[in-house]
């Protein structure tokens, strides 16, 4: 309840003479800097737990947040996202500046898009949607399967089953795909979401992002969380990766081949290096006591390439790498991706998934049905919300 009075307030301040603003986070920016630039006094960040202060380093560079400031431009509130579900809130209280951690509130809408290709279908899908994130998500589910130059041609259909989250009336984060066809010279092919990852209709995986262990440890001494709402207090304490305890100067591999996008201290995570693989996926790799003989910034690395060693550098308890995986800069768990081949589904899983795919076929079988491609090229339709 505090934490809705809260937000209420700061739309209520807004018509009452506050300022807000909505920026975007600057590039090299940190919780500290912001502090700085804002005069907030600096044991706010020094005095935050361990984990907390390496949560403040999941902020990354173009994120926008939410300011409120007085008629002299002083801070009076800030709503800085972490994640997609969680948020930093920045408050002043009396004389006195507050932070703490708090949900994301926002709603989810499911849609489902058809179209007909004119142009092909990732510009289809921009131009029907406004939105790049889709366009590239449904790129990256098909890429292992369907070269679209070679096979899909004009007026090929196209039809995706999705969720898109919205925060203050605006989209938020990144598109959740959970169904989707498209036609390659009018013969369909089906692509079903089932625990974050693509299966085709007899449950065998056909897309998927594969990462090499980046180093040899001794122990995971703590796994993934999205964490939990405490029912009572409410507050929120996920981890965004897997920590691999190891001997300081262990050497540390890229997961797999890329372009190094940080290198530099960043945070409660100390030394550290992050890596775009390609198709919305990136690495993180923290604690680093040091960076390995000639890598910088911007140059390629291959797969199982030392990029630095094992230490303990930031906010850590002992000597260990922190390893996370992002995907459209959202924390994924990196257990899901370290592996060595596809999948496909067995038991109860598969009998799971059979039932939901068939579900979203005839979905979007009948949507497709619905649609005349002769008066209109494509058609988004709002499904539920939630």
């Amino acid at each position: 309840m505090r934490k809705a009075l809260l937000l209420f307030f700061l739309c209520f301040s807004i018509s009452f003479g506050a300022v807000g603003e909505k920026p975007l986070w600057e590039k090299g920016s940190t919780l500290l800097t912001f502090f700085e630039q804002n005069s907030i006094p600096l044991k706010l960040y020094y005095n935050l737990s361990s984990q907390d202060k390496e949560l403040t380093a999941e902020i990354y560079a173009g994120i926008s947040y939410y300011t409120l400031r007085d008629d002299n431009g002083d801070l009076l509130q800030a709503l800085i996202p972490i994640s997609e579900d969680v948020q930093i809130h920045i408050y002043k209280d009396n004389d006195d500046y507050k932070m703490d951690f708090i949900p994301i509130v926002s709603f989810s809408v499911e849609k489902i898009l058809t179209l007909s290709v004119q142009k092909s279908p990732y510009q289809d899908i921009v131009d029907a949607t406004g939105d790049i994130n889709l366009a590239n998500e449904f790129i990256n589910a098909y890429k292992k399967s369907i070269n679209f130059k070679k096979f899909v041609i004009k007026d090929d259909k196209l039809a995706i089953i999705y969720t898109r989250k919205y925060r203050l009336g605006k989209p938020f984060g990144s598109p959740d795909i959970k169904a989707t066809m498209i036609e390659t010279n009018k013969k369909p092919h089906y692509i079903f979401s089932y625990n974050g990852r693509y299966y085709d209709k007899s449950a065998k995986e056909v897309a998927g992002f594969l990462l090499e262990v980046p180093v040899q440890y001794t122990r995971i001494s703590s796994r993934f969380s999205y964490g939990r709402v405490h029912p009572i207090l409410k507050i929120i304490r996920p981890h965004y990766g897997i920590d691999y305890a190891a001997r300081i100067g262990t050497p540390i591999h890229a997961a797999s081949d890329g372009k190094i996008i940080y290198i530099g201290v960043k945070g409660g995570y100390g030394k550290t290096i992050e890596i775009n693989h390609g198709n919305g996926i990136k690495t993180l790799y923290g604690h680093m006591s040091a960076f390995a003989k000639g890598i910088h910034m911007g140059m390629y690395v291959k797969k199982g390439q030392i990029i630095g060693k094992v230490g303990s550098t930031g906010i850590s308890t002992g000597p260990h790498l922190h390893f996370g995986v992002y995907k459209n800069n959202r924390p994924v768990d990196p257990l899901g991706s370290i592996r060595t081949t596809k999948s496909e589904l067995k038991g109860k899983a598969k009998k799971d998934f059979i039932q939901l795919a068939k579900k979203y076929q005839e979905e979007i079988d009948k949507a497709l049905q619905k649609t005349s491609f002769d008066e209109q090229k494509a058609h988004v339709s709002i499904r539920e919300e939630s």
